[in-house]
């Protein structure tokens, strides 16, 4: 047992003797942010030629403790050790100069720039002292070759897809040879197709000797392809080490969020309220056409489609972030005409949860009580317009408190906090609003297993007071779990709708055959 209660790799503090040794090690870190401890006398090793996955609620340490890792913060207390050896990361071009890379959950790319110009930013090889465009060039296609993509160097960054993005994260962070890279939540935005190119990538590395600390929050994505697992719980060890062949999911769980996790069964609603909203026939600026869907009041309906499909530039025709061109828009019966989400709100209790939550949102340099509250600013302002933060704190505090958002109060600015903790921000400003139709796009991405649980039993308690309820995910589980009937899209064009038993099985191999058109084909052996 390790100094938390935690189990280390062996069982004791040691390492098992046929353990190949840990070329990084992060020693006893402790970390504090204004007295609010972020880690506490955490450990991680990481040795070559493995996966590690680094997994714990939000707000656990994780991101913490990676900035540590790379430089970007100093440790309060402990030591950093490669290859047996104390070590002081004086920054990030230390950490880079010892052979130590990061690809971030949240890009970092400029979209102006070309992709060789990303791959290569602040390390372009120079001839005669001027950066050798040719050269650059050259060396980057041979470094989209190792992760498998295939595009012109010259495209700008802005038009890759989160896909491409990744992958191109993925070759910068080889293109300095890195001997240790951390991986935050590197399929959070990326599809299933995508993620498991990006998973055949990490195997190569990992076989190559590459040391690998993977952080996810999807449980089936660290049992695939993980060789072991440190659990993080307010800042300190729960597991430390463990291989994963030796430890179950629901160990794993109960070691995150210190409780049992209940597994909640598939809503099978059939009586519901009136039509709240209908789309006849839609056509918009984005190419959809002939979209027909309806949700009614006390009703989750799911919108499933794989990536491209049309599903996130639907919901913002909806709220008036993007045009509709010709069809029937109808709110409780009648004719909607919604200019803008604020108009959405007002006008007609409609809100909507961006799938880009730092883009649309979030205002990240504000405080958590004022992006939680923008959405009541107008509801609780007196005569003159004048919002009373006294007024408006409790209601906000409210909102906090059903989705356990971690902080240390509520004047803190929303960039400090995790991105999963800044996804339940976004979402609890829509809860205090109070409205009565929701569009969730991406409700739950970022966001740890037990945070996603108190996620779906409050949409789903939602759904119970009567609101009605669109939700957008990626995540066909999270679809079937959570929704009463689901519409499929494909091509910006609605493929067909089922209506959800439940049977996880049975219900995506109905979702394929529509998205492929082509009944599902189960071969022997």
């Amino acid at each position: 047992m390790n100094r938390d209660g935690g189990v280390t790799a062996s069982g004791d503090p040691g390492r098992d003797d046929d353990e190949p040794l840990a070329v990084f090690e992060v020693r006893a870190i402790s970390k504090a942010f204004g007295g609010i401890a972020a880690l506490n006398e955490a450990d991680l090793q990481l040795s070559g030629g493995e996966i590690h996955a680094l997994i714990g609620e939000n707000g656990a340490g994780k991101s913490t403790l990676i900035n540590i890792a790379t430089g970007v913060y100093p440790p309060d207390a402990g030591q950093i050790v490669l290859d047996g050896t104390p070590a002081e990361l004086g920054g990030p071009r230390a950490a880079a100069g010892h052979g130590i890379a990061v690809v971030h959950q949240e890009r970092n790319l400029v979209g102006a720039f070309s992709v060789a110009e990303n791959l290569f930013l602040g390390n372009q090889p120079r001839s005669g002292g001027l950066v050798s465009y040719r050269r650059m060039f050259g060396e980057a296609r041979l470094r989209l070759q190792e992760v498998g993509l295939d595009i012109d160097p010259s495209t700008e960054a802005r038009q890759l897809s989160p896909g491409q993005a990744q992958l191109l994260e993925i070759a910068r962070a080889l293109s300095a040879r890195c001997r240790v890279l951390f991986l935050d939540e590197p399929t959070s935005s990326i599809s299933e197709t995508d993620s498991e190119h990006l998973f055949t990538i990490l195997r190569g590395l990992r076989d190559r000797g590459t040391a690998i600390a993977f952080v996810s929050h999807k449980l089936e994505e660290v049992f695939g392809l993980c060789d072991r697992v440190t659990v993080l719980r307010d800042g300190r060890n729960v597991i430390t080490g463990r291989r994963l062949a030796d430890i179950s999911r629901p160990d794993i769980v109960r070691a995150m969020v210190g409780r049992e996790a209940h597994a909640a069964a598939a809503r099978r609603r059939s009586e519901t309220g009136a039509v709240r909203l209908r789309l006849d026939a839609i056509a918009t600026e984005y190419g959809h056409k002939d979209v027909n869907l309806t949700v009614h009041a006390g009703e989750i309906v799911g919108l499933y489609g794989l990536v491209g499909a049309g599903r996130t530039e639907l919901a913002r025709c909806l709220v008036g972030l993007g045009r509709i061109t010709s069809g029937k828009f109808s709110v409780d019966g009648e004719p909607a005409r919604i200019r803008n989400p604020y108009d959405a709100l007002r006008s007609y209790s409609l809100g909507y949860v961006s799938e880009d939550r730092k883009g649309e949102g979030l205002i990240l340099s504000h405080s958590v009580s004022r992006n939680v509250g923008i959405t009541i600013w107008d509801r609780v302002g007196g005569r003159s317009g004048r919002v009373s933060e006294r007024t408006v704190r409790p209601l906000v505090m409210r909102q906090v408190e059903s989705l356990r958002i971690r902080m240390n109060s509520l004047s803190q600015i929303i960039s400090r906090l995790s991105g999963g903790n800044q996804q339940k921000v976004s979402l609890a400003k829509w809860l205090a609003a109070e409205t009565e139709i929701l569009l969730l796009d991406e409700p739950t991405v970022g966001i740890d297993v037990g945070a996603k649980e108190e996620v779906h039993d409050l949409v789903r308690g939602l759904a119970d007071q009567g609101k009605a309820i669109l939700v957008i995910s990626s995540d066909l589980r999270e679809i079937v779990q959570l929704a009463d009937r689901i519409a499929v899209m494909g091509n910006f064009r609605m493929l067909g709708e089922i209506q959800n038993t439940g049977e996880y099985a049975s219900v995506s191999k109905a979702i394929m055959e529509k998205i492929t058109g082509t009944p599902s084909v189960r071969h022997a052996g």
